[in-house]
């Protein structure tokens, strides 16, 4: 019955507020019992009576004796209050009961004045008692037998009623206050259970934010989750897509070229020979794009080798300069290193050669003749910043937040076009950055040319593999 959160969290509250009430009840029930209404009526009572009879003090207070015993009583019986009069040295003067009532203990009075006193009398019985200094030094006093009391009497008239009455009210306005709290908090984890069961659902959407600050931030989480589960699922998706589209073109070139070859359309030694460079082409260009996809599949695994050293990284730009002197020339595009001597920084000289030839080449491609590309360095404090620079067609500002996404390809007109690659090369590039605990970054405005920047640190990581993990 109670094993769900909400009714739990609804027992809890509710036992609390039980037991609260169950204090304030019995606290209750013993001030009462000490304290009953009754003897707070005859404290009014007997203050009244002193009140009314210290007003008049002039009026009776040169009385002889007798009458003054009479005048006495005669307020005792109008007021039912015994009333005493005793000098400044408490020796009795007048009793309004004189032989009627057992004789008072004045020695016990006074106190403390003008509040409820319990005295006793010469027989042990106890009475309530009230003292009033007079102007001429006497003291007026008031008494009644302090009447007897049950616990019964005060339990059935004087606290079930309220009590009763009071409690429940407060008992059902605190579990309607407890249910909804209860409520305020279960329900975003009842929707967090129902949204777990259903993962991964298509289309899923954020779960809203409610509930307590703790709650909030398991929501919160639960929904960055989704989002990056989303996302990858996505990403799959368009791997698979992506694959099979850049494995068509080549895939249908080899399968078109070799049934000409079988079925003898080529039929010349110059069409085999066109036909049998074709298939080779494609299918280098397949085998290339496997690697590739072997080496991203390393570095998301974590298990990529970095065979570490130090790195001259002047040696290696100048290295870039001659391997793609001869595509420059026929570009006619300066290719340019500014020949800077570089202090060398560890890391993997084939892997970053790789970043430098993928960026170089990108470069040579999209720059028209007349154009230049030029490396460029500059040293700061922990980093070593590479730039590769061009001034060719630059890139639209919508593509550069998806430069570095694997397949992505700014001018999606010429994908699988000759002498395009299948949009992993920038992809790779980032992954062995990162890698190497550097940064990789591009500043382009289309017409204008662009700018990669690669950071790489003096400081090599402590480990000789890949160990970050995809986010």
């Amino acid at each position: 019955m109670f094993s769900s959160l909400r009714s739990r969290l609804w027992l809890t509250y509710a036992l609390v507020i039980a037991t609260a009430l169950a204090i304030v009840a019995v606290v209750f029930f013993f001030y009462l019992l000490r304290n009953p209404p009754a003897y707070r009526q005859i404290s009014v009572q007997l203050n009244l009576a002193l009140k009314v009879l210290s007003n008049r003090s002039d009026a009776w207070g040169n009385l002889p004796a007798a009458r003054l015993q009479r005048f006495f009583s005669e307020q005792d019986e109008l007021f039912g209050i015994r009333i005493l009069l005793l000098d400044s040295e408490r020796n009795f003067l007048v009793d309004s009961r004189q032989g009627q009532s057992p004789e008072l203990l004045y020695s016990q009075l006074f106190r403390v004045a003008r509040l409820t006193q319990i005295v006793e009398d010469a027989e042990g019985e106890r009475w309530f008692s009230m003292a009033r200094r007079l102007p001429d030094g006497n003291y007026l006093v008031a008494a009644v037998p302090r009447p007897k009391v049950s616990a019964v009497s005060i339990l059935s008239d004087e606290f079930m009623p309220p009590i009763l009455f009071a409690g429940f009210v407060a008992l059902f306005l605190a579990l309607v206050l407890a249910f909804g709290v209860a409520r305020w908090v279960a329900d975003p984890l009842q929707r967090l259970v129902n949204a777990a069961g259903q993962f991964p659902a298509q289309g899923a959407e954020p779960l809203p934010l409610t509930g307590p600050q703790e709650v909030q931030e398991l929501v919160n989480a639960y929904n960055r989750m989704t989002a990056r589960v989303q996302s990858s699922q996505q990403s799959q998706k368009d791997f698979v897509a992506n694959v099979s589209h850049e494995l068509k073109t080549p895939l249908t070139s080899v399968q078109g070229f070799a049934q000409a070859l079988l079925d003898g359309t080529a039929e010349t030694p110059e069409a085999q020979r066109s036909a049998a460079q074709i298939i080779y082409d494609e299918s280098g260009r397949m085998h290339r794009m496997v690697l590739d996809l072997l080496d991203l599949a390393r570095l998301d695994a974590g298990t990529l080798d970095l065979k570490r050293g130090m790195v001259d990284i002047s040696a290696l730009l100048q290295s870039m300069v001659e391997k793609f002197s001869p595509q420059a020339g026929r570009a006619q595009v300066t290719l340019a290193f500014s020949g800077q001597v570089l202090p060398p920084v560890p890391g993997d000289g084939d892997r970053l050669a790789q970043v430098f030839t993928n960026l170089v080449e990108n470069a040579l491609k999209f720059t028209p003749a007349g154009g230049r590309v030029m490396l460029d360095s500059a040293v700061s404090a922990d980093f070593l910043e590479i730039k590769v620079s061009d001034t060719g067609v630059g890139i639209a500002p919508q593509a550069l937040a998806h430069i570095f996404e694997r397949f992505y390809q700014a001018d999606s007109s010429r994908r699988g076009g000759q002498g395009r690659g299948a949009g992993l090369g920038l992809a790779i590039a980032a992954e062995i950055v990162r890698a190497h605990g550097g940064k990789i970054s591009v500043q382009s405005s289309p017409g204008q040319g662009s700018v990669f920047l690669i950071s790489l640190p003096f400081v090599s990581p402590d480990a000789s593999t890949l160990v970050r993990k995809k986010k």
